[in-house]
């Protein structure tokens, strides 16, 4: 444990605790990273977390537990999910989800061949904490959806936004004011009582919990080959590229440590573990933002935490089927106001970034460069917006990545700047 009460990525978390960490992690990721999506591609939520779990372990193995990240559901691959299993099934989407862990290899092997040194200079911190400014801001508008939804007749939801609220005002509190292992885990303080204050208002459905049987199996599916899999779903892998480096870039920022020069085996890892996600029926995976923010929150960056959680999710996810109707059944007004807090807290870390950087915003060259990443990302994630390029679709992010880096290296550098 270092000085100021944090964990280092190698630092060994005493049980209790790493038990307590790594259900709170489980319960930031697993209805909007992993249930969600997977439902609305039409796959088995169950073993969807199965997957999570299991794509985490190939993870660390491949950074030798030097990079700590959880792995859940990209949520970029629905609409070209829904385009191939029209056509060829579910079992050819599947093919086409082991397609994109085969990019990661390969795109893995290139930066193994020509290294990371170019990072500093495509992603300069002006740059990089842009990126993480645009992830954590734009996702505002998925957190923003649970906590101010509407109900079943159209009308604003003043229930689910007061039990959202409250959620999130718990968090906050226990992150600010409690002290000990409550100020370490807000988020699964928030969850809890969010929760519990659902209960008496009919918002927790307990029925499938109870029939729901303790031991099960996962429902696997195998793929079979499509070339409309392939060609369809395989490009997108270049956008969650984009965005797994810039989660890296902010795991580097929240922990201190130097995990960009890891990038080689981080995108292994992803590839690897979303080609066997794919073998079993799963989903292709992406590191979680919202695991992000809770390493920030709770300032345990242990990678052995992220073990214990992709254990509980193999366990949850394909052996006990009561334990898993048990976390599907969170509210999403709950879910939504801790998120509210880890997506803010993700921007904060871009801000940081810049911040520690010096990052000159007198300088004319920074501020094209942080107002047009910032307009052009948050404004087309926030409004689910992407540009159509014949079966792939240019989503925010990647356009705003995109942007910022042509902008650092096109612009003419203005002498006594720092970026």
């Amino acid at each position: 444990m270092r000085e100021d009460g944090s964990y280092a990525i190698s630092d060994k978390v005493p049980l209790g605790k790493a038990i307590t960490y790594s259900i709170q992690h489980l319960m930031a990721f697993v209805g909007g990273g992993a249930i969600v999506p997977a439902l609305i591609m039409g796959l088995d939520p169950a073993l969807a977390v199965f997957c999570t779990g299991l794509g985490t372990i190939i993870y660390l193995l491949c950074t030798r537990n030097k990079v700590p990240s959880y792995f859940g559901v990209s949520f970029s691959f629905i609409g070209p999910m829904a385009v191939v299993t029209a056509v060829d099934g579910i079992s050819g989407a599947l093919c086409g989800i082991v397609s994109v862990g085969i990019v990661f290899c390969i795109v893995a092997g290139i930066v193994k061949i020509a290294g990371t040194g170019w990072i500093d200079k495509v992603l300069p911190p002006v740059v990089a904490g842009c990126i993480i400014v645009v992830i954590g801001v734009g996702l505002s508008s998925v957190a923003i959806g649970d906590v101010m939804a509407t109900d079943a007749s159209g009308n604003f939801d003043l229930l689910g936004c007061g039990i959202g609220l409250i959620t999130f005002l718990v968090a906050v509190a226990c992150s600010s004011f409690f002290k000990g292992i409550f100020k370490m885990i807000p988020v699964l303080v928030g969850i809890v009582v969010g929760y519990i204050v659902s209960i008496p208002f009919g918002l927790v459905d307990f029925t499938p919990i109870q029939e729901a049987a303790w031991i099960g199996l996962p429902n696997i599916t195998t793929p079979t080959f499509s070339l409309n899999g392939i060609l369809v779903i395989a490009p997108i892998a270049l956008v969650v590229i984009v965005e797994h480096i810039g989660h890296l870039l902010t795991v580097t920022s929240v922990t201190g440590e130097q995990c960009n020069d890891k990038l080689a085996s981080s995108l292994l890892g992803n590839g690897l573990g979303t080609m066997a996600s794919g073998f079993l029926g799963g989903p292709a995976l992406t590191s979680i933002a919202e695991n992000i923010g809770v390493m920030g929150l709770s300032k345990c960056y242990s990678t052995r935490v992220f073990w214990w959680t992709a254990g509980f999710a193999l366990i949850i996810g394909g052996f006990c089927p009561k334990l898993a109707m048990l976390f599907y059944s969170i509210p999403s007004p709950v879910l939504g106001g801790v998120s509210l807090m880890l997506f803010g807290l993700i921007a904060g870390n871009g801000l940081s970034l810049m911040v520690e950087a010096k990052v000159d915003f007198t300088s004319n060259r920074n501020l094209m460069i942080v107002a047009s990443t910032l307009i052009v990302g948050v404004g087309m994630m926030t409004t689910s917006t992407s540009i159509p390029v014949g079966s792939f679709s240019v989503p925010g992010l990647l356009l705003a990545s995109i942007l910022a880096i042509v902008l650092n290296l096109v612009l003419p550098r203005e002498e006594c700047t720092e970026n």
